[in-house]
């Protein structure tokens, strides 16, 4: 069976652009031309390929690279072999993302079954308004009234509701629900995303369901995991903030408000009326609880349960979420 390439590359980069793109200082003239068309770890990269050294723990396998070039800091960079191009840089890590989104371009959004327009067995309802562009995959729905902007893919059974609205450039992927639902520009649903359904509100002893009539805002250039789910407000709006990205399998709560460019680990759950604000990072299997403000640029440690404010920048951990360092952080 041949091996199959699923995502691939766009270009080649001589390390002259790679030096100029990430502001490492410029290898040897001789060395200037040298072709790069791949990303790899150190110790499987081919002389074709990009790696990044970042931390001591890889010396061993930097000391069998053969990589064409290696992404590094200037303490790390004489451990590499001399057949590999060290391109010394301040933050090696950012400076690789930046060249790999240079060489597979694609692989930054997911890409569609079909060309643009319906396909065959896609049901769009007449009074739908669709930009041209748009791509309809087999089996997706879209609902009266609703509205998407060109260059927009929906995936395969995909359901977009009543008098939805989505901008352009957008990833809705296959088998994703979306219902009452305000969506920006240049935004990516995975596949299996439920959002806009009502979430659950505790009425008095006999559990009474409360209507849920908020909506879900999600803004531009946000990405949301598969498997995610989103409630829409009860009242509120659910917001997801410019920016942000949200991993697999995390439960939104309704009347949620996360900020911009925030950072929502797997399987992390947000209680409804929880904020975020700005630049905050939950890892993985976070708990939030019910009306809890997480300050800007706060980050909370794997596992954590989190039932009181966290101050801005401030860096928790554990069960119950204390500042790390105390006696119970992790």
């Amino acid at each position: 069976m041949s091996e199959p390439v699923f995502q691939r590359r766009a270009r080649t980069l001589t390390l002259a652009e790679i030096a100029a793109l990430t502001g490492a200082a410029p290898p040897p003239a001789p060395l200037l031309d040298r072709g790069i068309n791949d990303i790899a770890p150190l110790d499987r990269a081919s002389p074709s390929a990009l790696a990044v050294f970042d931390d001591k723990a890889q010396t061993a396998s930097a000391a069998v690279s053969h990589a064409g070039a290696c992404l590094t800091t200037a303490a790390l960079a004489g451990a590499l072999p001399a057949r590999v191009a060290a391109l010394v840089v301040g933050d090696p890590f950012r400076a690789f993302v930046d060249v790999a989104r240079k060489l597979f371009p694609h692989a930054l959004r997911p890409s569609s079954l079909t060309e643009a327009g319906s396909a065959a067995g896609a049901q769009v309802h007449p009074s739908a308004r669709l930009e041209s562009g748009v791509t309809v995959e087999p089996g997706a729905v879209i609902a009266p009234r609703a509205e998407i902007g060109g260059g927009t893919v929906i995936g395969a059974n995909a359901v977009i509701g009543t008098e939805v609205r989505i901008g352009r450039d957008c990833s809705i992927g296959a088998g994703a629900v979306i219902t009452d639902v305000l969506i920006g520009d240049r935004v990516v649903v995975h596949r299996g995303c439920k959002i806009g359904q009502d979430g659950f509100v505790a009425g008095d002893g006999a559990q009474r369901k409360i209507p849920q009539v908020g909506r879900v805002i999600i803004q531009d250039d946000v990405e949301i995991g598969a498997g995610t789910t989103v409630d829409r407000g009860a009242v509120a709006d659910t917001v997801i903030g410019e920016g942000s990205k949200i991993d697999n399998l995390v439960q939104v709560g309704h009347n949620v408000s996360i900020g911009r460019h925030c950072i929502v680990v797997a399987q992390a759950g947000i209680s409804g009326s929880a904020t975020l604000e700005d630049f905050v990072v939950l890892g993985a299997r976070v708990g939030i609880n019910t009306y809890v403000t997480i300050g800007e640029g706060a980050q909370i440690a794997a596992a954590s349960a989190v039932n009181g404010d966290v101050p801005a920048g401030a860096r928790w951990g554990g069960t119950p979420g204390k500042p790390i360092g105390s006696g119970s952080a992790i």
